[in-house]
This record gives structure tokens, sequence and C-alpha cells, in this order.
């Protein structure tokens, strides 16, 4: 099946001009044949460690509110991960993606390591796995992927791949060169130590406050980086074929 990441802009915190964006790129899936398509971490809104008031962007996924604003996203064809901060309860924060199929919502992600050290995130602490069009697969939030644990339990569960939604925007004197070779590193040893495929979508761009240099790329089970973006501060959008059984 194809697969595809979506690197976007870098947006400022609150915005909710991504849902259009994303549109436009299913839109486009739908016509390429690509069945799934990921996108960075907390696209919708940004990053609430940013925000001066996390609550005004903040969805619960129970209530008709966050499906009325992923309709525009609804497509026969074309599953889409989305990233977005969950209201999980009074004043409880996660740092979540969903998996929209079909004009619903199939599943929901909670990332498991909050990168900020004061993050107004809460950790998850599930591991779930998913099942899209014959392909099983797991999700790890951009920090989750620099720990073993979270790719190898999804694995152990019979995923094959990883998509990994990724927001790199940092302050300007962050070594964003380092960023991006670290998430590299640490792709290439996921897929390799789990035989599977690892589709990382991130943002790219400057917004004002903060900078991304972007690192999109999708990694084959033998840890080829089989595909990556065209210009490192620039949105673009990455596919490629994978094979939806055994590894690789």
């Amino acid at each position: 099946m194809k697969v595809a990441a979506y690197q976007s802009p870098l947006l400022a915190a609150g915005s909710m001009e991504a849902l259009e964006l994303i549109r436009n790129r299913v839109k486009w899936c739908e016509a390429e044949g690509v069945a799934i398509l990921c996108c960075p971490e907390a696209i919708l809104g940004g990053l609430a460690d940013y925000a001066e008031d996390p609550s005004e962007f903040a969805v619960a996924v129970d209530g008709g509110g966050f499906l009325n604003a992923l309709a525009p996203l609804a497509s026969d064809t074309v599953t889409t991960i989305v990233g977005f901060t969950e209201l999980g309860g009074v004043g409880r924060f996660y740092n979540s993606a969903a998996v929209f199929e079909r004009g619903t919502v199939v599943g929901v992600y909670r990332k498991l390591h909050p990168a900020i050290r004061q993050a107004v995130y809460e950790a998850g602490s599930e591991v779930p796995i998913f099942h899209v069009s014959g392909l099983t697969f797991g999700i790890a939030i951009c920090n989750d992927s620099n720990f073993p644990d979270p790719a190898r339990l999804m694995a152990a569960q019979g995923a094959t791949a990883l998509f990994v939604p990724t927001n790199n925007g940092l302050p300007e004197e962050r070594d964003h060169a380092e960023m991006v070779a670290a998430a590299r590193k640490a792709d290439i040893a996921m897929a390799i130590g789990n035989r599977m495929w690892v589709i990382r979508s991130d943002v790219a761009g400057s917004n004002g406050k903060l900078v991304s240099y972007g690192s999109s790329e999708i990694v084959d089970p033998e840890g080829v980086v089989v595909q990556t973006v065209r210009g490192r501060m620039g949105e673009d959008l990455i596919v490629a074929e994978i094979g939806t059984t055994g590894r690789g």
C-alpha cells in the first residue's frame, strides 16, 4: 500500500489553519492511491507547551466538536493520522494523535514521553496498535521515538509499520541540524531493530518564535531511507509503497 508523510508549515500556537492544508493533501492522496496520510505532532493548534491558554484549542475525543472539526478530512479511501491536544479531563491535557478513518476516529494514541521538562501534557500509558487496509501499525509521537520500548511493544503485537508524528519547532538558538540527525538515527534504529517501516512527519519553517528544519522521512525495515523531503525548511509530502504483511 502507499503511505504518505506530510511535512507541514510550522504554524503559530492556537492556529487551526492546518485543517485546510491537510484537506488539500487528502485530496491529492485520494487521486494518487495513498491509503494512509501521517501529519505532524500537534498539527491542530500547535504544541500546548507554547500556548498561553492550552484549553482554548484542546478538545475531548468523545465530544462531537472533535468530529466536526475533522469532518473536512473525511475520505472513503484515505485514513489520516492527526496530531492534536486532547482534553482528557478537567485541567488534564494529552499530546495525542487520532486515527481518522471514513469520518470516524477509530483510535487515539497518547504520547508516552512529553519532551519538555515541565510540559503541560500528562504522559500516556498505553501502547495500542491499529489496523487499516490490511496494515497493522503503531504510532510513536516525536520524543517517544528516542525510547526503545514503544516500537518494540508494538512490533510484538504485530505492527509492521510505525508512524512518528513530530514537531521539532524549537527556539532558534537550538542546534536544528543536530535534531534532524538525531531523528534519522532513531528512525533507522527502530526500523532495523523491529523489522518495521518507519514513517516520520515533521513541521518545517518558522513562526516568528520557533524554527524547525524538518525531519520527515520514510525508512524501510532494512534501515534504508527510501524517501526524504526535498527542502528542509519547506512544506512537502513524501510517499512510499510499503508491504502490509511480514517484516519487509
